[in-house]
């Protein structure tokens, strides 16, 4: 109970510590707090399930809470959200203008369009399943508020997910605690309103589906997933088998399907993410790319090297996929590390340069509880750099503590799992 009092204390003071002293004094803040995270989760898995869970979830709803009261600190994408919907209710391809276009000045307000980023430059980068989600939204209500408290019924699915997925491993409930009072989904969510809290709540329901035995029907609902945001896409190869052909056509056909109603813009319909996205992030040119970077720190930049170093990547990826599929153990529990771990290398070897990109493995925290995931998760908090006059800690910087760490935390499980092994092979002789 003690730890969750702090938590709530460095929550309190979170938002007030972001306005006086900047993003800096947020991670101050957050990281802490998610510290605090692991050692309730140890605690709480020695409690009896139902009086902690009682507490664990009144603290999460209150946590939430007040984050919600608050205006979105760190992003301003959640207004792009409710402008999507608006644009699609008015029977406008949001793939066709960008926000600013005299076409769409009707549609224009004081309390959502001032605040959309990018409104002059860039069409929406949102795949189709985020888009239905949009329009259904906003037909509720047109507010950052109705769109983030839609978010927070997302994440209410994943949560319940969780539980279930807790259970059929045989785990305590109570290990739900990791992710309930973690930070990253409390801010990014609650208050940012990001809407990767779809595609984790929809990436978990289809991996449920498909470890009861339905592969295909989850195939589907981790397509609709993708179609929210493209990362999670590895997490397929968690439940393919090797030559199955099915799978892969249920896929395609899903995201075709999906897409068919905003052809109308024919190649467009990729919308900013071809554009200007992968160029303005710094992938095209491999700047924002963590280990192309530190590459070139060694060995200087090269003509090619990021074409070199995307094939290298896919690649890897193609690699450890592979091994996910074929993987002979099958288990649950098995079944989420592997996928777990191909998040991780997707997010390392991509390196994004946003905390709620890595909202996608929290849910894992509670579900595997790996030194990796706990080190990715909460260091990812380090990317939380928005603001221009508060101290700047270069990105390469955050970057390197974040990566770094995930790297030293896979060596540290390496090594803890060998000297495991090697004291059973002593014993068992």
């Amino acid at each position: 109970m003690s730890i969750g009092i702090v938590v709530v204390g460095l929550t309190l003071v979170t938002p007030f510590a972001f306005e006086a002293f900047g993003d800096n004094a947020f991670m101050a803040a957050t990281i802490p707090a998610g510290l605090l995270t692991i050692a309730a989760t140890r605690l709480a898995e020695r409690a009896p399930d139902r009086r902690a869970l009682w507490f664990v979830f009144g603290l999460a709803i209150v946590l939430r809470g007040y984050a919600l009261w608050f205006d979105p600190l760190l992003s301003s994408d959640v207004y792009r959200y409710v402008w999507d919907g608006r644009v699609q209710a008015a029977g406008i391809n949001p793939y066709r203008y960008v926000p600013a276009d005299e076409a769409l000045a009707f549609l224009r307000d004081g309390r959502i369009f001032p605040h959309i980023n990018r409104a002059d430059t860039a069409v929406t980068l949102y795949p189709p399943v985020a888009q239905f989600f949009f329009l259904v939204v906003t037909r509720v209500g047109e507010s950052v508020t109705v769109m983030r408290v839609a978010l927070l019924g997302c994440e209410s699915a994943t949560v319940l997910l969780i539980v279930l997925l807790l259970r059929r491993m045989g785990r305590p409930l109570t290990r739900v605690t990791a992710y309930l009072w973690h930070p990253l989904p409390v801010w990014e969510i609650a208050n940012s309103g990001h809407v990767d809290a779809l595609m984790v709540a929809l990436m978990l329901l289809g991996l449920w589906i498909a470890l009861a035995g339905h592969a295909l029907r989850g195939a589907v609902v981790i397509a609709f997933s993708v179609l929210v945001k493209p990362y999670v896409a590895p997490v397929l190869a968690g439940i393919w088998r090797p030559w199955d052909v099915k799978m892969p056509l249920v896929v395609f056909a899903t995201a075709a399907l999906c897409y068919l109603p905003y052809l109308s813009v024919g190649w467009r319909v990729l919308g900013f993410l071809t554009e200007g996205y992968l160029t303005e992030e710094g992938i095209r040119a491999g700047n924002d790319l963590w280990l192309l970077s530190l590459w070139r720190l060694v060995f200087g930049e090269h003509q090619s090297d990021v074409v070199a170093y995307v094939v290298l990547a896919a690649l890897i990826l193609l690699f450890k996929g592979l091994s996910v599929a074929r993987s002979s153990h099958r288990s649950v529990a098995s079944t989420l590390a592997d996928i777990n771990m191909l998040l991780l290398v997707t997010l390392l070897l991509l390196s994004p340069n946003y905390p709620w990109y890595f909202l996608v493995i929290t849910p894992f925290v509670a579900l595997c509880g790996s030194a990796p995931t706990w080190v990715a998760s909460i260091g990812a908090l380090l990317l939380s750099e928005q603001l221009d006059w508060d101290f700047y800690i270069p990105r390469m910087v955050t970057k390197s503590v974040l990566f770094g760490g995930l790297l030293l935390a896979w060596a540290f499980m390496a090594w803890t799992t060998r000297m495991q092994r090697t004291a059973d092979t002593g014993t068992s002789a």
